[in-house]
Parts: C-alpha cells; structure tokens; sequence
C-alpha cells in the first residue's frame, strides 16, 4: 500500500494514469505523444508505477504496452474510504466539484497528421533539422542546434534573420523522435505550451512520419495547423522523392480558398 501511496503522490504519475484511463493499452511512444513527456521521464515515472502494480506491461513484438490495473486502487478504496460516511463524504465532493468546476479550464484540443515518405528515416531526420532543407520546402528555415533546452527558431528566407516562431527543444533522438514547442519565439516550455512531436518509424524502404501538435489554444490554431501541416510535410514528400519541391508553394492555394469565401 506503501508504493500505491507513493505513486500516486505524484501528478506526473497521475496523468500517466488518466491517459491509460482514457485510452488503455499504450507505448511508451504513445505516452509521450500524448503527454509532451521525455521518454527517459516517461520511463521513470512508468517504472515507479509498475512497481505499485498500477500499471502492467505486455510485449507485442518488439513493442511494450502499457495496461491500467485498477485493483490497487480499489483496494485503497475499500480500506481508507469505504469505512466512513460516504454519503456525507458524496456531498462534499459534489459542492467541491460545484465550486471548482468554473474555474477549471477545457482540455486544449490534439491535431496529428500522418504521411509516408519513401525515404530512409536518416533523410527525413536531416529534412526536419537542417536549416537550408527547411527552407526550401518550408519558407523558413528552421535553426537550432537541436539539443535538448535549446532555443530554436523560424527564420524567413528572406535574409532579414527574423524569426516568425519558435520554441524549446524538448526531445531529441535522432533518427526517430523530435519533441519541440512551437509558439512565440521566447514562449517558454512548460506542460501547457504548444508542443509538437515528429515521430519517424521506418518499414522497408519507406517511413511513416507522424505530426502530433498538442496544446493548440482555439479553434482557429486547430484550423490553421490542420491546413499548415498537410501543406509543409507535402512540401517535404515531394522534395526527398522527387529532389523538388511542389511547383507552388501548397500553403497559398488554402490562404487563396479562404480569401475566394
């Protein structure tokens, strides 16, 4: 009961909880997606987690899945809450939940996009980190020294050194996984930031890239990105197979259709 008090003492913990609440049976990969978490953190806090029996994993292939197990925490249930007055204990927790929940704020919206490159994931690596790749199918290039705290920023092509966007290097494992916020250029990094996570895995001679951007602030952010992101990764597609970028740049034909409404 010890190490089940012990991991739950921790919000780190506790939303690694939630998010197997939510949506059981989970990688590593999936859990740091999800949560903008380090894998070496991730691992950390699973660790302590399966030593509480909070968390079981089972292994598909060369993958671990992470599972719930509930039982721990029903057995604190029934020995520390059970015994007392629960309906009064009910009514308690009604006028917190009534007091809190106006203050409480909506869970910022998720966007992921997905595409296939036939490339080596060493390429599409070099693609996302190197600043004269990023602004031929960018418009920008995107500079850095790409170690983990490190600034880095969006730079026009322009030669005029400024910098529409940026953010903090979170993760960086190379050639598989780039975590980043991605915001003002002086945001800083927190668990609320807007965060983007570039997820590479290889399959023969192509690789699936996957985009996921957390924390986006509004519905217009959850629109702007959702025609952004397909924009850019075509741009990158089409420059590692072709050795070109598409004819016109594929984030104006959106701008054009939206000014036509």
């Amino acid at each position: 009961m010890d190490d089940v008090f012990r991991a739950l003492a921790d919000p780190t913990r506790r939303q690694l909880l939630d998010s197997l609440r939510h949506e059981d049976g989970q990688t590593l990969s999936r859990l740091c997606a999800r949560l903008a978490m380090t894998r070496q953190s991730a691992t950390q806090h699973l660790g302590v987690l399966q030593d509480a029996n909070l968390v079981s994993v089972v292994r598909h292939g060369r993958e671990k899945w992470h599972y719930l197990n509930p039982v721990p925490i029903r057995e604190l249930q029934q020995r520390w809450i059970a015994p007392f007055e629960e309906p009064r204990l009910g009514v308690l927790d009604e006028i917190r939940r009534n007091a809190e929940e106006p203050h409480m704020s909506t869970p910022k919206p998720t966007y992921v996009y997905v595409t296939y490159i036939h490339a080596t994931p060493e390429r599409v690596w070099e693609a996302l980190t190197d600043a004269d790749l990023t602004g031929a199918y960018w418009g920008h290039r995107n500079v850095s020294d790409w170690r983990p705290g490190s600034r880095w920023e969006h730079r026009r092509t322009d030669g005029s050194g400024i910098a529409d966007a940026g953010g903090v290097v979170i993760e960086v494992d190379p050639p598989r996984r780039l975590v980043m916020t991605f915001g003002e250029v002086d945001a800083a990094a927190g668990p609320d930031a807007s965060t983007v996570t570039f997820l590479i895995e290889p399959y023969g001679d192509i690789v699936r890239l996957t985009v996921t951007h957390v924390n986006l602030a509004s519905d217009e952010d959850v629109e702007a990105v959702s025609a952004g992101w397909p924009a850019v990764m075509a741009n990158l597609k089409s420059l590692l197979e072709t050795g070109s970028v598409l004819p016109q740049a594929p984030w104006e034909m959106h701008a054009g259709l939206r000014a036509g409404k």
